[in-house]
């Protein structure tokens, strides 16, 4: 069973699931001085990432990487990157370590995920782990020796780069954030679909610890 926490807004939302992430990493330092963080881009999570950033954590002691990225200049409009710029590390996450998902060793040395916080979009794709794209049953598979791939999503303008199978499952908490009713029909539809194949969503939601679904209208 899909576990799902909802907010009255959106706004409500993104304050909810920032604390919950904020616990998260909090709690990973305690343990063991160190906490790692992955995050989504698009439009979705911004007021989420601008809530956590403002938490106060000992940011020097957390990496964080992205679930995906296209593969364009930093700056670029469409960079996932130059997001958390204008939101996550606009407050006091700047101290925090990114690790970008084209430096390998840097990634696998962050590897397991204290936390992870994905999209979705209206075909159930997360990251961008796309229904068609060029790599997905390898970067599906729970044997893929690879922390990120670099695949291509049918139809989009770039070439994108995903964190796969075995990273995402593999997080202590997995949560995704979806705004809208297209959204939850979307997830309805995928939680009746045969498989990640068809709708990559359910990666998550059928893990060992399955993935918390946050929604608001």
């Amino acid at each position: 069973m899909t576990r799902i926490v909802e907010a009255a807004d959106r706004d409500a939302l993104a304050h909810l699931l920032a604390g919950e992430v904020a616990a998260v990493l909090e709690k990973a330092i305690r343990g063991r001085d160190r906490a790692t963080l992955a995050v989504p881009g698009g439009t979705t999570p911004a007021a989420f990432l601008t809530a956590l950033g403002g938490h106060a954590l000992d940011w020097g002691a957390v990496a964080v990487t992205l679930t995906d990225e296209r593969c364009v200049r930093a700056d670029h409009p469409r960079s996932n990157r130059r997001l958390l710029d204008e939101t996550l590390f606009a407050g006091p996450a700047r101290a925090a370590r990114f690790v970008a998902l084209d430096n390998a060793q840097a990634l696998s040395a962050i590897l397991p995920l204290d936390a992870c916080v994905l999209g979705m979009g209206e075909d159930a794709h997360i990251a961008s782990l796309f229904p068609g794209a060029d790599r997905l049953d390898e970067a599906l598979s729970p044997d893929c020796g690879a922390a990120a791939l670099r695949l291509q999503a049918p139809g989009a303008p770039e070439a994108r780069i995903t964190l796969t199978a075995p990273v995402l499952t593999g997080a202590g908490r997995c949560f995704l954030l979806i705004h809208g009713a297209e959204k939850r029909a979307a997830l309805d539809r995928a939680v009746a679909a045969a498989g990640p194949a068809d709708a990559p969503v359910r990666l998550v939601l059928d893990a060992p610890s399955p993935a918390t679904v946050y929604w608001a209208p």
